[in-house]
């Protein structure tokens, strides 16, 4: 029989290895032979092989090939000895194994793994893993056997704890089932109720969008009639504090840039009345494509901007105006911006007086003056009018 060392490695788990020579570790010795009884009693509490195996190391290791002890007398009785006392430790194993053994949910016996079995099972992983990649599931197992084997080589304590009432066996996995076609039938056969005849639009209440051809919509602008109106209402809250008819505070509302709609036709004919003069029409431009073709400025239902264009053919501005109180608040750059935006890979052309402060706001998008025309406002400006009867013609390249 080949002889048995203990191992070097701090792993308690390969605490054995058969028939392969291991470094000898220099430890004292007192002289005392020790000479297992053969009628130990092995038990739960003196289950420990120390002293057998420090037996072997002592008396084994010590000798020589040449030794008389080696002799086949020896030999039989080891085999004796390991023959009376290997049947009780295998029984207290049992019974040891039967004791840390728990019945899960499904009425399945499970056993915690042994470090033997721990060591065997990673070993046998770590042999596969380089075949095939393992599953989740599997990854997660040997995570967990490395991770427990770890703990124990490092002597944690208060790791080791398992309850054992939540050990649950795996159930079987059934093959996936295909439902009957009659269920798809049935689901796209379901029809769905549209929200304004819901009863979920009773409870919550719904309102037809007014927003119709929405281009943007501005939260930060103030202008200055804005500004206007809030200090108005702060001087009259602190004049009358104890006013009960104090106006509260008003709720913000946007600025919406949309397309021109038959509801703003009264409005945007006043305002390019005042900008411009009498007669305007551009009631036309809802028979034609208004949605490239104009921008209008909303502030609530006041109409405070628009920005037209004849067609999306020629794409010749033919009117920019912004309402009184809203100068200088962004708001014709913003319709100009978006103009330009809604008619891409075109010239925009446009004619403005020599006099116009507008025509800087033209230069910043990339204006170029083209010519000059003498009297080009002369049939629609009157005599004493402040604007300039000559104009120049710009051009936007694309």
């Amino acid at each position: 029989m080949p002889p048995f060392r203990r191992a070097s490695s701090k792993n308690e788990d390969e605490a054995y290895i058969e028939g392969v020579p291991q470094a000898k570790r220099q430890k004292g010795n007192s002289g005392r032979t020790v000479v297992p009884c053969p009628n130990m009693r092995v038990t739960r509490t003196s289950m420990s092989l120390d002293g057998l195996l420090h037996f072997f190391r002592t008396e084994i290791e010590s000798r020589t090939p040449d030794d008389p002890k080696n002799g086949p007398e020896e030999a039989s009785y080891f085999e004796r000895f390991m023959g009376s006392v290997l049947p009780e430790c295998l029984e207290i194993r049992c019974q040891v194994q039967d004791s840390d053994s728990r019945t899960d949910n499904f009425g399945t016996l499970l056993r915690p793994l042994s470090r033997y079995e721990v060591s065997a099972a990673i070993k046998y992983a770590s042999a596969l893993g380089g075949a095939a990649l393992p599953s989740p599931a599997q990854a997660t197992v040997l995570r967990k056997l490395q991770l427990r084997r770890e703990r124990r080589r490092t002597d944690i304590q208060g790791l080791d704890f398992v309850d054992h009432n939540s050990l649950t066996s795996v159930p079987p996995q059934l093959p996936p089932q295909q439902p009957p076609s009659g269920i798809f039938d049935s689901l796209k056969s379901i029809r769905t109720t549209p929200y304004e005849m819901s009863f979920l639009s009773r409870l919550c209440g719904h309102r037809p969008s007014t927003d119709s051809g929405l281009v943007a919509v501005d939260w930060e602008t103030k202008s200055p009639w804005i500004e206007l109106m809030t200090d108005v209402r702060n001087h009259y809250s602190y004049a009358h504090p104890a006013s009960s008819q104090s106006p509260e505070a008003p709720v913000p509302i946007p600025i919406l840039y949309v397309s021109l709609q038959p509801s703003h036709l009264q409005q945007v004919h006043e305002l390019l009345a005042r900008v411009f003069w009498d007669g305007i029409d551009v009631s036309d431009l809802l028979q034609s494509s208004s949605e490239r073709c104009s921008v209008i400025a909303m502030y609530g239902k006041i109409v405070i901007g628009a920005a037209l264009l004849s067609s999306p053919q020629e794409a010749y501005i033919t009117y920019l105006a912004v309402r009184a109180g809203w100068h200088n608040s962004q708001v014709a750059t913003t319709m100009l911006y978006h103009l330009i935006m809604l008619n891409p890979h075109k010239d925009i052309t446009l004619h403005v007086a020599a006099n116009n402060p507008a025509m800087l706001l033209y230069n910043r998008f990339g204006f170029k003056a083209e010519e000059f025309i003498t009297g080009f406002y002369e049939d629609y400006l009157d005599s004493q009018s402040r604007a300039s009867m000559n104009a120049f013609r710009l051009r936007l390249r694309r």
